[in-house]
């Protein structure tokens, strides 16, 4: 038992040193608002896609090595979480400028930052984590960008400039417009573009290989990180730094003080996004593997469902809910929180799923 719980310390201390070194540095006064504002806008736009399309093109040699049954698996229990979130959130408030934001903490993980970190320090399949975030971070943008447009704009949409209630003509009108803002920001969204890349190069890839007779990766005559090493070497490069300046970037964000008058909604959120959610994600899968022949899911699966399911809401929410007109302050206390509070949970996780045999560092 001790073993397997400084292993887990191991694991999870160098993510947490990470966030309370960007803490530290900003009370001690290195960082400024505006320079964390422009961190966490280099995190998203660039660096983000970068370390997301270098995971795609090195983890995903070709499209048969999928783990369809994983991929399908986490597909669908995201979506039951949405579901459930949908409901919990038109529950906890009858504001709809945080029922969005509520919705978007129950099912949005840090898959990304932290998610993906925590692979590696587990031991877990990087390729295999790298498939799921082709598929699941598009996932979590699509269904974000969802989640803070339908209630704040079903709201704006019944009404005039003047907040007087519009002709159902122009109730039409206000909701294609919706629609039509609610693709935009999936198409645009920086993270969905880095996934989007990835595909076509891995694509391309395929289509070489099978061009040359399905020849192995080594021989093709073309590839990115030989022919463009030069480039694929600078991408690589904003990769290496997303995961620390993301998280330095985070620890810098932290405010203790909950916002007066959130306590019910932080509580409620933050309870899903560190317990619930990974109750279902993991418990599930747990449950199907064990007693059914449905799942056969081992060791090298486990790390990706806890780096999935049990991390805190995404950084990136808060920057979103904020500029599509949600509750930028409640968005930002569920990154504050529910990051300080998984520390407890994610360990507590892995202590539990070490001593059952299912992670394996």
């Amino acid at each position: 038992m001790l073993d397997i719980f400084v292993t887990a310390i191991n694991a999870i201390l160098p993510i947490v040193l990470l966030i309370l070194l960007g803490y530290v540095l900003k009370r001690a006064g290195f960082f400024n608002q505006p320079f964390l504002k422009a961190g966490n806008k280099l995190v998203f736009n660039v660096c983000l896609p970068c370390m997301l399309f270098i995971n795609i093109y090195d983890g995903m040699k070709n499209f048969y090595s999928i783990r369809w049954d994983v991929v399908l698996y986490t597909v669908a229990i995201i979506a039951v979480i949405f579901v459930l979130g949908l409901v919990t959130s038109l529950l906890a408030t009858k504001d709809n400028n945080k029922r969005g934001v509520i919705l978007q903490c129950t099912f949005r993980s840090n898959y990304a930052i932290i998610g993906l970190s925590l692979v590696e320090r587990l031991g877990g399949d990087g390729a295999m984590a790298s498939i799921v975030s082709a598929f699941c971070i598009p996932l979590f943008n699509i269904l974000a960008v969802i989640a803070l447009t339908v209630f704040v704009n079903k709201e704006e949409a019944a009404k005039d400039a003047d907040g007087n209630p519009l002709p159902p003509a122009s109730k039409r009108r206000a909701f294609l417009g919706n629609v039509k803002k609610i693709l935009k920001g999936i198409v645009t969204n920086p993270l969905i573009i880095g996934v989007f890349v990835g595909l076509l190069f891995v694509a391309a890839r395929a289509i070489e290989s099978a061009a040359c007779g399905f020849i192995s990766e080594e021989n093709l005559p073309f590839r990115f990180d030989n022919q463009l090493k030069f480039l694929y070497d600078g991408v690589s490069y904003l990769k290496n730094i997303a995961q620390p300046l993301a998280l330095i970037v985070l620890g810098g964000q932290f405010e203790f003080s909950a916002v007066k008058g959130m306590t019910k909604e932080i509580i409620t959120g933050t309870v899903w996004r560190i317990i619930i959610a990974p109750l279902i994600g993991i418990g599930f899968a747990v449950l199907l593997s064990s007693f059914t022949p449905v799942l056969d899911f081992g060791p090298d699966v486990y790390p990706t469902l806890i780096a999935l399911f049990g991390t805190p809401v995404a950084v990136s929410s808060a920057i979103m809910a904020g500029s599509m007109h949600n509750d930028e302050q409640l968005a930002t206390q569920y990154v504050v929180w529910s990051s300080l509070c998984s520390v407890i949970t994610i360990f507590l996780t892995v202590l539990i799923l070490m001593s059952a045999g299912l992670v394996s560092v």
